[in-house]
């Protein structure tokens, strides 16, 4: 249930309600938007009697939720959530580009990486130290070690750093790590959700390889649930029928998420196509669909890469790359703009 409040409400009624709600058990989550406050009701609302609020002067109207996700829906926080990451915010209208390697291989390689997409205007450095692999034979990443590499990479290019975590025993190791990356294998180890909500990092969370838009939205309330609201979705493909490309990517969940939640969403376009040409077309389409940021593949020599070379683009091809997604994330601001002026 959601409870919208009057312009320019009384506080101390305000507080009497706040009152009123803890004594049935009832959580209140207060969004302070630019033209409106909205209380969202948690707990059990079935004993609230919803014209009883309607009929408080301070109250706006009232409305029962009934998607199972609370604090990732929009109606309970109608304004777009940014996460600032050291400065750099995503979400909110600015298209951010996070790129890498798929796997930190050394030192030279990283840093070689890490320059080269910062010059080409990357906002964070993405790279994996623990890498989820389907065979236990392949590459697992060089683990402690490679998120000791990104720091340094960070300390010499200044990019915040997304790196992703495997299990709870590895928390420790992320103390520096400024945004924790959730895979899509882990997006319903609730366990490793729950902790992540009581850390104060931004998360980065990754659609699950045959999960609904719903399912995303209810790993997302479990961070949320824990107190860290600073939830970035990943739309990264799902697995379907086709097998022309690695994944189906879904680029329809973006205006749907922007729909259905607050929280902002960025779009994977090297693992959901699995094919290096096929990355630039799909991050045009994405851009053009409203994402807030793209997580993109790099490397310096990807015929020779340890982890997803074929997906990898040259630092050369992400420059181009990079500059084309720009001119359209800029024609699709100016979209954004004429339809919030028209309405």
């Amino acid at each position: 249930m959601i409870v919208i409040l009057k312009q320019n409400h009384n506080e101390e009624q305000l507080d009497s309600l706040r009152r009123w709600m803890k004594s049935m058990d009832i959580d209140i989550h207060t969004s302070q938007g630019m033209n409106q406050t909205v209380l969202g009701l948690i707990g059990d609302t079935s004993q609230v009697d919803a014209d009883l609020i309607r009929a408080l002067e301070i109250v706006e109207d009232v409305k029962r939720v009934q998607e199972p996700y609370k604090k990732a829906n929009r109606k309970f926080h109608p304004d777009d959530t940014v996460v600032d990451v050291n400065g750099v915010k995503i979400g909110g209208g600015e298209l951010q580009i996070i790129a890498g390697p798929c796997s930190v291989e050394s030192r030279g390689q990283l840093c070689m990486i890490a320059e080269s997409v910062k010059a080409s205007g990357a906002t964070l450095l993405r790279g994996g130290a623990f890498k989820p692999r389907t065979s236990p034979y392949a590459f697992q990443g060089m683990r402690a070690d490679g998120i000791e590499l990104l720091l340094e990479a960070k300390k010499l290019t200044g990019l915040p750093i997304v790196t992703e975590i495997m299990d709870l025993s590895q928390l420790e190791l992320f103390a520096d790590v400024d945004v924790i990356q959730v895979g899509a294998r882990n997006m319903q180890n609730f366990e490793l959700l729950r902790r992540l909500g009581q850390t104060d990092k931004p998360i980065l969370l990754k659609r699950g390889l045959s999960s609904t838009l719903e399912e995303l939205l209810m790993s997302a309330e479990y961070i949320m649930s824990g107190g860290n609201e600073k939830v970035i979705l990943c739309e990264r493909g799902i697995r379907t029928f086709e097998t022309a490309t690695r994944n189906t990517l879904d680029l329809s969940a973006i205006p749907l998420i922007k729909e259905l939640s607050h929280l902002p969403i960025i779009v994977d376009p090297s693992h959901a196509t699995g094919i290096a040409r096929m990355v630039e077309p799909m991050a045009l389409a994405a851009a053009a669909a409203g994402a807030d940021g793209l997580i993109i593949e790099v490397h310096n020599d990807p015929p020779r890469a340890l982890c997803d070379g074929v997906q990898s683009l040259t630092p050369a091809k992400f420059d181009a790359l990079f500059k084309r997604v720009m001119a359209i994330a800029e024609v699709r601001k100016q979209i954004d703009q004429e339809r919030t002026v028209s309405t």
